[in-house]
């Protein structure tokens, strides 16, 4: 195990291995979602790519793992968080113009409208979604 990231005074700023020398017990953070866990603030363990352990150097793409023991059981989804997460999704799916809100992402960076705002391209109906007509407003 040696650090290869900067440090200030000489000494590793995380514990670093390289790949395939990692000790059992550790998980980057999708494995530890799909175990209904969350890293809870723990400092990351650095894992150096492929590449970067053959050259031994500063590793550019490193993976972050985290101890399974010491994580901590996902927060529950409350319905101010799932508001403000279909809020967030809401601006970037509906058209500024019409007022639709399709199922995907609308390409407001580059034409800032929908298709058939920007050139008249019909929309299918099955693309958008139809206003909601229950009270607390979710797409979902």
């Amino acid at each position: 195990m040696g650090c290869h990231l900067p440090s200030l005074d000489g000494r590793p700023l995380l514990a670093e291995y390289d790949w395939g020398t990692a000790p059992e017990g550790l998980a980057t953070r999708r494995q530890l979602r799909a175990q209904g866990l969350r890293p809870a603030g723990q400092a990351p363990i650095v894992l150096r790519c492929r590449k970067c352990r053959n050259y031994e150097r500063v590793c550019t793409r490193p993976t972050f793992l985290y101890r399974i023991d010491r994580a901590l059981p996902v927060r529950p989804m409350t319905l101010a968080k799932e508001r403000a997460l279909d809020r967030a999704m809401e601006a970037r799916q509906r058209c500024p113009l019409c007022g639709r809100r399709y199922h995907a992402c609308i390409p407001l960076r580059s034409l800032g409208s929908c298709l058939e705002c920007h050139d008249g391209t019909p929309a299918d109906p099955s693309t958008y979604l139809a206003p909601a007509a229950d009270g607390h407003g979710l797409a979902a």
